[in-house]
């Protein structure tokens, strides 16, 4: 049987994994937002933004970023790479822009509001 510390850390851990997943389209667009990034770039971010807890693979995001060029929310540029061929630089379009604005709005600030914050940080 396990003890209350071992449940406690292997349920956190299946909530962290869930929400990370359902969160790494705010990550990519608010790395994104702070200007135009190449997949390892959009990685330094994310993990820098989330204090390290956040950690996207590079094929997850290629196949995201894909996704989110075909429904028109990110676009990209090529420019000089490092070594070796030139690099897609993505940035948000103006719907990219838009949805994360209405995204945080709804769903991001509400937890700045007085009540809410404090029972967050009690």
């Amino acid at each position: 049987m396990k003890t209350d510390d071992a449940l406690h850390e292997e349920l956190l851990g299946a909530w962290e994994e869930t929400y990370k997943k359902g969160q790494l389209t705010l990550w990519i667009f608010l790395s994104l937002k702070e200007g135009p990034k190449y997949v390892s770039g959009l990685q330094e971010s994310i993990e820098r933004f989330s204090n390290g807890t956040i950690h996207a693979e590079e094929q997850s995001l290629y196949r995201t970023l894909r996704k989110y060029y075909h429904l028109k929310m990110v676009d990209y540029s090529t420019g000089k790479g490092h070594k070796g061929p030139d690099r897609k630089y993505y940035h948000l379009t103006p719907l990219g822009k838009s949805l994360l604005q209405s995204f945080v709005e709804r769903n991001i600030l509400l937890f700045f509001d007085e009540p809410l914050e404090k029972l967050l940080r009690n």
